[in-house]
Formats: structure tokens, C-alpha cells, sequence
């Protein structure tokens, strides 16, 4: 998940502006939870399928 989109209980700004005590803290807790974090959903499908591609790829030349 990414926390561009938040809003704080605390505070009601977005987590991403990080103003308050609160609002920095989870920023912070979400950006070291996962280093795909903070990609966005079409960046990990073209990952994804650049994988897929290299796996049958070397299915291919292996068979």
C-alpha cells in the first residue's frame, strides 16, 4: 500500500505531507515495510511481466 493516498486520523492531511508526529511516523513505517512500496501499480505489472518473460524465455532454451 502506499501512503500517498492516507489521510490521518490525527491530523487530517495526507500521511505524505507528514505533519504531524503521527502522520511521520506511519510515513515512515510504510516506506521501510517493503522496497516495492512505493512503486506504482503499473511499474509492478511491467515487472511482472518482464519476469514472466525471462522465465519462459529460459524454459524455451532449455527444452
Amino acid at each position: 500500500m502506499t501512503y500517498d493516498r492516507l489521510v490521518c486520523a490525527n491530523c487530517a492531511a495526507p500521511v505524505s505531507e507528514g505533519r504531524c508526529p503521527v502522520c511521520r511516523a506511519n510515513r515512515e513505517r510504510l516506506q521501510q515495510e517493503s522496497p516495492f512500496a512505493g512503486l506504482n501499480p503499473m511499474a509492478l505489472i511491467a515487472l511482472l511481466v518482464i519476469l514472466i518473460a525471462a522465465v519462459a524465455l529460459l524454459a524455451h532454451q532449455t527444452a
